[in-house]
């Protein structure tokens, strides 16, 4: 018997194991899907402008409809995976944004072209609350925030990658076949999605039950939930504030236009090893020592811009946007330490909602700002208010278990 049970363990353990591949391989590569459908728009600006004749006033309604369709839908959506399953509404989502790009590239005029963005848009705001969803429910305590850092790693890679395909594709072709091929990828992964995802819904936890604690009969922590969705919304908008400021600070210091194409490339280079090294270092110093880490060399790193020449200041960009990107991965691996397993798809779609929002707003608010005080103060202004999430950081410690708040072996 005590053999029989041994083997019924270890192969518990195998399967564990392979759910766990499973789900961050679909976590991760959904996310670099759609996320690189996101930044697609980029490179299609130019081409949509020239042939339907648009101005940049267009332009800005083009991104603006798909960002606010995939931000707007993401709690309804987690509500709406929680009665019918991850699965079959993340593969649903991952279809609906490659239909909205095979619509983009059949549109014969802006209306259409919208409609496409907006249909697109709202499949892509499935992935960020059901996908994390997923690996929280995989990994385990704070193995959760490396395996959460691989996933968000995975959005950047996407973002790199799939609008260099799409400039590969229009060097062979006009770009509405381009957008059919790149839009069929999406029906292609929701198969995969469907066949490959773990049935966790219905089931017992993988987690231990050392996640999650409890504070009410709902099986929330409202109030350090709301700290730490407080923290990733300045988080956000400092992220979105700082690049708003930096082409001007750059080009203050005498930068060309390529030179400061160069200067972003660095800093997304930086914040994508960000996200991915800040995992590590969360699980070895503990999510609050993490953040007051990045958090203060953000605010040290900003503010070291000003007396920096051109020379100098071009080096340090890198590690602004490990600093500056590194936060947000620790942030949404401390979501699952917070709330109780079967609310989580729910809270991730308010956490994400929340900071896709709070990036959408802060450009607009840190624009009126730098109006009134001129560049070099408003940028003062954000490194300032980023330190804000340090008392934050402090006070949310108490709510977090062991190997979240603190450091662990």
């Amino acid at each position: 018997m005590r053999g029989l049970d041994w083997e019924n363990f270890a192969a518990l353990s195998r399967r564990l194991s392979s759910e766990q591949r499973r789900a961050l391989s679909i976590a991760a590569v959904t996310h670099a899907l759609l996320d690189g459908y996101t930044d697609l728009i980029t490179i299609m600006l130019p081409l949509w402008q020239a042939e339907f004749g648009l101005d940049y006033a267009a332009l800005g309604i083009l991104r603006s409809v798909f960002v606010g369709a995939m931000a707007g839908p993401q709690i309804p959506v987690g509500m709406l995976s929680e009665k019918l399953g991850a699965a079959p509404v993340l593969a649903l989502g991952t279809a609906l944004a490659g239909l909205g790009y095979c619509i983009a590239g059949a549109s014969s005029g802006f209306v259409v072209l919208v409609g496409a963005l907006f249909v697109a848009g709202l499949g892509a705001s499935a992935q960020h609350p059901i996908a994390s969803a997923l690996v929280a429910r995989a990994f385990a305590g704070p193995r959760s925030l490396k395996a959460l850092g691989t996933y968000n790693f995975a959005g950047d890679i996407g973002k790199m990658t799939l609008p260099a395909t799409a400039a590969l594709l229009l060097l062979t072709m006009a770009w509405r076949p381009a957008l059919a091929i790149l839009g069929a990828l999406g029906f292609v992964l929701a198969a995969v999605i469907l066949l490959v995802t773990p049935r966790y819904d219905r089931a017992e936890p993988v987690e231990s039950h050392a996640e999650g604690k409890v504070a009410d009969q709902h099986g929330r922590q409202p109030s350090a939930f709301a700290l730490l969705l407080a923290i990733g919304i300045l988080d956000s908008a400092t992220r979105m504030g700082f690049l708003l400021f930096l082409p001007f600070v750059l080009k203050d210091k005498g930068a060309s236009v390529q030179t400061i194409g160069v200067a972003l490339t660095l800093v997304f280079a930086g914040g994508a090893a960000g996200k991915l090294a800040c995992t590590f270092i969360g699980a070895r110093i503990g999510v609050i020592g993490t953040v007051w880490l990045t958090e203060s060399f953000t605010a040290a790193g900003i503010l070291a811009l000003a007396p920096l020449p051109l020379a100098a200041a071009l080096p340090l960009l890198p590690l602004i946007g490990v600093a500056l990107n590194g936060t947000s991965s620790v942030l949404y691996g401390s979501v699952p330490a917070l709330v109780a397993s079967q609310w989580r798809t729910r809270a991730l779609g308010i956490f994400y909602t929340g900071t896709i929002g709070s990036g959408a707003v802060a450009p607009v608010l840190y624009g009126l700002v730098g109006d009134a005080l001129g560049v070099w103060k408003a940028l003062a202004l954000v490194a300032a208010i980023v330190l804000l999430t340090l008392p934050l950081a402090a006070l949310l410690r108490p709510a977090l278990p062991g190997g979240y708040g603190s450091s662990v072996a």
